[in-house]
């Protein structure tokens, strides 16, 4: 696992040290070596930097950038089936010098060009710089579970990317101007959808997704290789679901087998959950050695998960880790927030992932997670609750009836103002009230509706953009189809994944994410539904799975989520600083909340309505004091 940069400066201005600079922001990521190369071409000067943390040929061989031939490469992640290329390669004429995959990922570019991704599973951000072509190319991993950000001004004359937005702050070119449709986007949903990042100018390149920059001509040009959205639009599957439980096992054992794959020591991330003791479980079935399980407990009962982990791992005989943290070591997290997710992120989950991920660093340099089981096997309650919402928007009249009813008795305040209740009935009433079925994910999904963000701004957005997009979905797909998929293509993306990754590499630890594997969301989108929710019970052929390697009584409790107590904590502990942040001085500083708006959501903290909200503003507060006020 690495951190990248790169840049074209058609100004000449961005020199080595400057490189170098920008290079060392990524350390956390890349801690065991460093590289830089500055090329300087006639029309400008080109800059690939890395950072490397060593886990697969943990020799100098493996120092990026590398070269060969022409192609120039730096890298980040990990191609999984590395050797099994390696051979292909060698068969037709390649040699190796290193035991390395970036040396494969470079060879298999010289042969096949673009094309060569599509022999790629694993996770990955690349850049490759072709002398002879003039260009440089960015690729992205399929589900996205790596982060590759570029920015382009053309007024400027400069082109950058890099695996994290701290970079760019590096470059004293670089204009910090926010981009006002990804703070609308971060306020409603919690997180910012690619390819906006909070800048303008500079965005995510998206999963799946490869950029070319050519040089010459000064032009960007983006082409998708993979799209989850074209297995969803096949047939279904005829397996039968015995045939297609084997399958799926098959393919999740291989996937974790994968991702056993390293020079490092390895573990696995046990929340005691179906997702992570499955995929433990598929690890420790056939091996004699135990493996490393780890998992954060928290003394506050309601979301202490480390009892049932503790008891999983027993079961199966992992070398199991525990760490109860204390609300102080949790709280002190929290003025890392934004450096270590350096565009404002809303998920408080952040903080106990970089408790575990503080935790199994101290034994292993690489932890498999198990993310994505909900968004592939259908985890999640809001999927369910979106059917029932379906069905009764459905029937004749009766949904645009009890929409109409359940809006007028908000707004008329039979329910009382401000409640939870009132702050759900609205989702309700508008989820029954959409022309678009699919605007019922979405809109099931806001923290702040679009009238509330017209309050909240100053400057009043004229359109608010959504990026729930499913244009690209077949219209025989069923509604669970469709919002499974672009589940996995926004929040899972957007937020599940962006955590993960800054959590871990912020102390220089690998994830891997075999519920990720590209075979697996290929099969499973293809089989009937009801082999993944079935009635009332989610994720229906993933527990079959877990069943038979764990007591069914080890894993069957109410779902309980990564989280921690952050109404007690805004009301409490932090409430200080809330009124500190959210000071009428700084918010008008900022000139860009409405003061009133915002003194009224915080003078409401102990109200559940609100609490969301508060932290919220909380994080953008904190971001813009880290990166803007400085």
């Amino acid at each position: 696992m690495c951190g990248i940069i790169g840049f074209c400066d058609y100004n000449k201005k961005s020199d080595f040290d400057i490189l170098s600079n920008m290079t060392d922001t990524l350390i956390h990521r890349g801690p065991d070596d460093k590289g830089c190369d500055i090329i300087r071409l006639d029309k400008a000067f080109i800059g690939f930097g890395h950072r490397r943390l060593s886990v697969i040929d943990l020799s100098e061989l493996g120092h990026q950038p590398m070269s060969f031939d022409g192609l120039s490469i730096v890298y980040n992640g990990e191609v999984y089936n590395f050797q099994e290329i390696k051979k292909e390669l060698e068969s037709l004429g390649y040699d190796f010098a290193s035991h390395s995959d970036t040396e494969v990922i470079l060879k298999a570019y010289h042969k096949w060009g673009i094309r060569a991704v599509d022999k790629f599973n694993g996770m990955f951000a690349i850049a490759i710089f072709d002398r002879a072509k003039n260009k440089i190319t960015l690729i992205r991993d399929r589900a996205g579970v790596k982060p590759l950000y570029y920015h382009y001004d053309s007024a400027n004359g400069l082109f950058m990317f890099a695996s994290e937005l701290k970079v760019f702050h590096k470059n004293p070119y670089f204009h910090k101007n926010i981009n006002m449709d990804a703070l609308a986007l971060f306020f409603k949903f919690g997180y910012i959808l690619e390819p906006y990042s909070i800048f303008e100018n500079t965005f995510k390149l998206k999963a799946g997704h490869w950029l070319e920059f050519d040089i010459n001509k000064c032009e960007i040009s983006i082409n998708k290789y993979w799209d989850v959205f074209d297995y969803y639009n096949k047939e279904k599957s005829n397996l039968s679901f015995d045939e297609a439980k084997t399958h799926v096992k098959n393919l999740l054992k291989s996937a974790c087998e994968y991702r056993m794959i390293a020079d490092v020591p390895v573990g696995v991330f046990l929340s005691g959950g179906y997702d992570s003791s499955t995929v433990a479980a598929l690890l420790q079935q056939d091996r004699a050695q135990k493996i490393k399980t780890f998992s954060i407990g928290f003394h506050e009962e309601k979301y202490n998960e480390a009892p049932y982990a503790k008891e999983v791992a027993k079961c199966l005989g992992t070398d199991h880790t525990e760490y109860y943290c204390t609300k102080k070591e949790a709280l002190d997290i929290l003025p890392t927030i934004p450096q270590i997710w350096d565009e404002p992120f809303g998920d408080s989950s952040a903080i106990p992932t970089i408790l575990v991920s503080k935790l199994a660093q101290e034994q292993v340099t690489v932890a498999l997670s198990a993310d994505g089981g909900d968004e592939i096997f259908g985890g999640y309650s809001k999927y369910t609750t979106a059917q029932k919402l379906l069905r009764i928007r459905n029937m004749p009249l009766v949904g645009k009836i009890v929409g109409n009813l359940l809006k007028d008795l908000r707004l008329n305040a039979l329910i009382p103002r401000n409640s939870l209740w009132y702050y759900r009935y609205e989702k309700i009433y508008n989820c029954l009230l959409t022309n678009k079925r699919t605007d019922i994910l979405p809109i099931a999904s806001l923290h702040f509706f679009d009238n509330e963000i017209k309050k909240l701004f100053i400057k009043k957005p004229s359109a608010l953009p959504t990026n729930f997009d499913n244009s690209n979905l077949n219209e025989q797909n069923d509604f669970l189809d469709k919002i499974m998929a672009i589940d996995y293509k926004t929040y899972q993306l957007d937020d599940i994944l962006t955590k993960v990754d800054r959590a871990t590499m912020s102390v220089s630890l690998e994830s891997r994410e075999p519920l990720l594997d590209y075979r697996v969301i290929e099969f499973v989108a293809t089989l009937p539904n009801h082999y993944k929710i079935n009635g009332t019970n989610k994720k229906y052929i993933l527990k079959s799975i877990a069943h038979d390697l764990i007591p069914q009584s080890l894993l069957d409790r109410p779902k309980q989520g990564f989280a921690i107590p952050i109404k007690d904590w805004l009301a409490g502990d932090l409430k200080e600083i809330v009124f500190d942040e959210l000071s009428e001085e700084n918010i008008k500083k900022m000139g860009i909340l409405d003061y009133k708006y915002v003194n009224k959501l915080k003078n409401n903290l102990s109200n559940d309505y609100y609490t969301t909200k508060v932290w919220f503003l909380l994080m953008f507060s904190l971001w813009q004091k880290q990166w803007l006020r400085r």
